[in-house]
């Protein structure tokens, strides 16, 4: 949906300001986003709030602004859901702090466990070891999702092995080990040339037929002529869909606990990995839900990326293929209410549990299902079945050659942090948080969509920084940040900005015991880790709505699969 926007006046651009006016954007586009009307009819309790009033990452989009905006439109749906269950009609005050939101789009890099964060290579020791064919721990092997020059001059490819490595290696002519290559930059070297053995339309098809997510580092201007570009401009940044025949109404839970969450004894199963998935769940968490998260013993996922995604949650391992898994799944199935599914389009219709056959399966229990699916590039057009990663959406859509140019190259460079990850994951919520809703106001089934693309697309709709914000914030970068390039991997450009960032901008990082009331992070002592974690707090703050978590996160598969033991006493507690 491609938007003309004005920004307030360069010489008092205010973050704040400017997150209320995108925030008013959404609202203005509440029935095609198919948000319930309460959200735009409750719109002014929702407030933006900040000490700073700055600009923190050193990106040409408005990533916080952006950030902020949707977590006020996942706060107002709170407050209508608040309403809807407690039985009250009056407006929930909604507050959304920058700070937070700044927090929220790079989670996993203020995460730590035992005082180690993603970057220190003595915190593997920490976490339980599910990087199973080591494509994030071998760095040879993690370079395989990167972004290279191709054959053709001023054109790049971003590769991605993603959590195998082996067939995006074979794929260029080099072997899918190498443990004699260990150094950084001889690695970028061998791999890249390879790459530029290829055209882009070449590696185009190479990846085609292996089935691999890699994609041309496309110009927006370019991005939105390709026949998919064409229809997904058009299309809403989410939806909702309501699927399946007619139900009642299904009534919240009862809580006889005097609870304040509004998901209270809401459950739901996660099948996702990485991070945006997870991060719808850890929202619905946040709110109370009972949050099973279900991985196959036999599928890799990144190790530290559990300590803060998994917060709130149970882990459970079940392999769907066998009869056994199967078995078990579908017994969890029948008592839950929302399914999110983060996995490659289409994998889970294959093994029969898609939104079409849960929607089947709420009619004949006579409750319905909200079904949330999470992908790279959204669900229309001739681009919806590829695989992807945030990186992959980020260079088809232009956001990396965006990154390049507002740091005066003249090649693509992949934005420091997730932090489409975690707009996608917000975005996600929102269509989760729609779905239950409606079920419990209008009955039926109901399927959420967001995409890391849109997400994207949101960014360029709602407008760049101008160009003396842009040259105001080129001006506060150190020479280190300009040295960054197209080949660096995702991990060496957010360590870079991550220390700027922290000499920049202190009061983002005063650890939760120095901090006090304002701090935007939490400290948990982990059972299943055997240590104290520091955790990204919730965002929103909603007026009589508790959101908070009850537990402590673990890595995947610690728990059994068992929707009973969310009524054991948790054993992991929050420090004081």
């Amino acid at each position: 949906m491609i938007m003309s926007t004005n920004s307030p006046a360069d010489s008092a651009y205010s973050p704040v300001q400017e997150a209320g006016r995108i925030f008013s954007i959404l609202c203005g586009q509440a029935e095609r986003l198919c948000l319930p009307s309460e959200v735009a009819a409750n719109k002014n309790p929702v407030s933006f709030n900040s000490e700073h009033d700055q600009i923190y990452f050193p990106i040409p989009f408005k990533e916080t602004e952006t950030l902020a905006a949707l977590k006020g439109v996942e706060g107002a749906l709170a407050a209508a859901l608040a309403n809807l269950r407690y039985g009250s009609d009056q407006p929930r005050d909604v507050k959304v702090n920058l700070e937070r939101a700044t927090a929220f789009g790079c989670q996993a890099y203020m995460a730590k466990v035992a005082g180690l964060s993603k970057l220190d290579p003595e915190v593997k020791k920490k976490l339980k070891d599910t990087d199973l064919l080591a494509a994030q721990s071998n760095g040879y092997r993690r370079m395989s999702a990167n972004l290279y020059k191709t054959k053709n001059p001023n054109e790049f490819f971003h590769i991605h092995g993603s959590l195998e490595a082996s067939t995006t290696l074979n794929m260029i002519g080099l072997e899918g080990h190498r443990p004699d290559l260990t150094d950084y930059e001889e690695v970028i070297k061998v791999i890249e040339s390879h790459v530029q053995k290829y055209t882009a339309a070449e590696l185009e098809e190479m990846n085609k037929e292996r089935r691999q997510a890699g994609v041309t580092a496309l110009k927006y201007e370019d991005f939105i002529q390709t026949p998919h570009g064409k229809v997904n401009t058009q299309e809403p940044w989410f939806k909702v869909d309501r699927i399946g025949g007619e139900l009642t109404p299904t009534p919240f839970p009862t809580s006889n606990n005097g609870s304040k969450k509004i998901l209270e004894g809401v459950k739901v199963l996660e099948l996702c990995r990485i991070i945006a998935g997870p991060t719808v769940t850890r929202i619905l968490g946040e709110y109370g839900a009972d949050v099973l998260k279900i991985t196959s013993p036999h599928l890799s996922d990144v190790p530290f990326f559990q300590v803060d995604g998994n917060m709130g949650k149970h882990a459970a391992d079940l392999d769907l293929k066998t009869e056994e898994g199967r078995r078990q799944f579908e017994e969890l199935l029948a008592d839950a209410d929302v399914l999110v599914d983060g996995y490659r389009p289409g994998a889970l219709e294959k093994l029969g549990y898609g939104p079409q056959a849960l929607a089947a399966l709420g009619e004949k229990r006579g409750k319905g299902y909200v079904y949330v699916n999470e992908n790279c590039f959204g669900y229309e057009g001739e681009w919806a079945g590829r695989p992807g990663w945030q990186q992959i959406a980020d260079c088809v859509t232009g956001v990396a050659w965006a990154q390049g140019e507002f740091m005066g190259l003249s090649h693509p460079v992949v934005p420091p942090f997730p932090i489409s990850d975690y707009g996608t994951g917000c975005m996600g919520a929102i269509t989760a948080l729609t779905g239950l809703y409606n079920r419990a106001k209008f009955g039926g089934s109901y399927h959420g969509k967001a995409s890391l693309m849109h997400y994207d697309l949101l960014l360029f709709a709602v407008g760049k920084y101008s160009d003396a914000v842009q040259q105001q914030m080129r001006a506060n970068q150190p020479p280190e940040f300009f040295k960054l390039r197209h080949c660096d991997s995702v991990d060496r450009i957010s360590s870079t900005v991550l220390k700027i960032m922290r000499a920049r901008f202190p009061h983002l990082y005063l650890p939760a015991s120095r901090a006090g009331a304002d701090a935007l992070t939490e400290t948990w002592h982990s059972k299943a880790y055997g240590a104290d974690i520091e955790v990204v707090r919730p965002i929103c703050e909603i007026d009589g709505v508790e959101n908070k978590f009850t537990r402590a996160s673990r890595p995947n598969g610690m728990d059994h699969p068992s929707w009973k033991d969310f009524e054991t006493k948790e054993e992991d507690y929050q420090k004081a």
